[in-house]
């Protein structure tokens, strides 16, 4: 095989070697720019929907039917997901992935306003800003599909439509059912605070329920005939919270009870915990779950109930691809940065005022690409998985103002109006650039994936959820 360094050499002049480039990136972007109000629409329908993961009905039918009248060929509800779709168009090599997302956040509704002001109270809204996610990416493969028809060029557009990605299920579930085979390279972006393409790893997570079944019995009157079960989550947390002193530093460890009883005189016979374990890879992660177990099991024994331990999701760190994150840095540059106006920039500093940031507004121009792969800082995603099945690269772009508390009210509220939808496009039109470059460098992809061949060592993709696991679908969703 040969080494990352003569590919390196290699790559860096191949595209520059194609006259038609700049030309077919030119196409791509008039094929945003035709679609401009369309997705601006489509957006703003989805901004209202706000729908919560696995209910994301009319978002992800909005998004297929956009799809679909422009010729993609449906396939609905793929790996057990009534709202996850696949739309392809095209045939032969190479197989190009868009990833496209449209769940939103519980409890966060805004008014598209620069201050806290629920549109619906008590209503979910896109905090994390997948209006603009999915619309972007459907917009990016409707372009490249318009301009590989067009010119006559062979190659294949595969958007996926995946939900659930704040609760990390949707691609676990697609990609242990194969929903993403067959690629050759996968394209992906996310709203962001910054602009940019993002060379690090994410966090390696699973998360996961436990529920203790005990007794009930009357608090006050024969409470010894009762064996709590919120006893034993509540022993359980503490013997948890106690392991926290001897796990890894980069391990992360979070948990909510979501069933603590119904009622202080009785003696809680259900009880229900849900956690998150992180680390920076698999092992480190299951080897914490392992103990975390443990610890429910030591609980279950110490109170006299019974324990029932369901995973719901497991994803790997993200991995990950120079080649494939070059390009795309290279079409951010060509398309350029969102220019924001002034009203805008005045938007996003009311927003930092009522948050307490400084008032730096917008982020402005490109974040250069770094020059080696970062360590995770943060969170999980499901787009982990997709990255260890095949070269995959990630955008971001800012869609809300520089130190804005995300998943709360300034997203939302960034999301439903221009700055939001300028955004988009700027994610559009590299992703389409992109797409169309890829399926006439077969250079580029040939290096991509000796990268991918070399960083999995030989190693074949292992889904973390077992094969007869199901996806949480609600019951009124199927």
């Amino acid at each position: 095989m040969c080494t990352l360094a003569l590919i390196a050499s290699f790559v860096a002049v191949a595209p520059a070697q194609d006259g038609r480039l700049e030309d077919l990136r030119s196409a791509a972007w008039e094929q945003v720019a035709a679609q401009e109000q369309d997705l601006i629409v489509l957006s703003d329908r989805i901004w209202k929907y706000a729908e919560i993961s696995l209910r994301e009905r009319q978002s992800s039918s909005a998004l297929a039917e956009y799809l679909q009248a422009e010729g993609f060929r449906l396939t609905r509800g793929v790996a057990g997901m009534p709202t996850a779709f696949v739309a392809e168009w095209g045939s032969g090599s190479p197989v190009l992935g868009i990833l496209g997302e449209f769940d939103a956040l519980p409890g966060v509704s805004n008014q598209a306003a620069p201050r806290k002001e629920a549109r619906v109270v008590g209503a979910p809204g896109h905090a994390c800003g997948h209006n603009l996610f999915g619309v972007a990416a459907a917009g990016a493969a409707v372009a490249a599909k318009r301009v590989l028809e067009g010119r006559g060029l062979s190659g294949t557009i595969r958007f996926f439509g995946c939900p659930a990605e704040e609760t990390v299920i949707g691609k676990v579930y697609m990609a242990r059912d194969g929903v993403f085979d067959g690629l050759d390279a996968c394209l992906d972006w996310h709203p962001a605070t910054e602009t940019g393409v993002d060379f690090s790893h994410t966090r390696a997570m699973n998360s996961f329920t436990v529920e203790f079944f005990g007794k009930t019995a009357h608090g006050a009157v024969d409470p010894w005939n009762g064996r709590s079960a919120l006893d034993a989550v509540e022993l359980m947390n503490h013997a948890v919270n106690m392991l926290r002193e001897h796990v890894q530093p980069s391990t992360r460890i979070h948990y909510v009870i979501s069933d603590g009883g119904g009622a202080p005189n009785v003696v809680p016979g259900y009880a229900k915990v849900w956690y998150y374990v992180r680390d920076l890879d698999r092992d480190g992660v299951s080897s914490t779950y392992q103990r975390i177990l443990e610890c429910a099991r030591g609980a279950a024994i110490a109170t006299e109930t019974k324990h029932k331990v369901t995973l719901l999701t497991g994803v790997h760190s993200y991995l990950p691809n120079r080649r494939i994150s070059d390009l795309l840095d290279r079409n951010l540059k060509a398309a350029g940065a969102p220019r924001w106006t002034d009203d805008e920039q005045a938007f996003a500093r009311a927003i930092q005022r009522a948050t307490g940031k400084e008032e730096k507004g917008m982020f402005v121009g490109i974040k250069e690409m770094a020059a080696e792969v970062q360590e995770a800082q943060g969170g999980s995603t499901d787009v982990a998985e997709v990255s260890r099945m095949v070269p995959t690269a990630k955008l971001r772009v800012a869609s809300a103002p520089q130190d804005a508390p995300w998943h709360a009210w300034p997203v939302v509220a960034c999301g439903g109006m221009s700055i939001g939808h300028r955004s988009m496009l700027t994610a559009a039109r590299t992703l389409a650039a992109s797409a169309v470059e890829l399926c006439v460098s077969p250079e580029v992809l040939k290096a991509a994936q000796a990268e991918f061949a070399e960083k999995m060592d030989g190693k074949a993709y292992q889904c973390p959820i077992p094969r007869d696991s199901k996806p949480p679908v609600p019951a009124d969703m199927r």
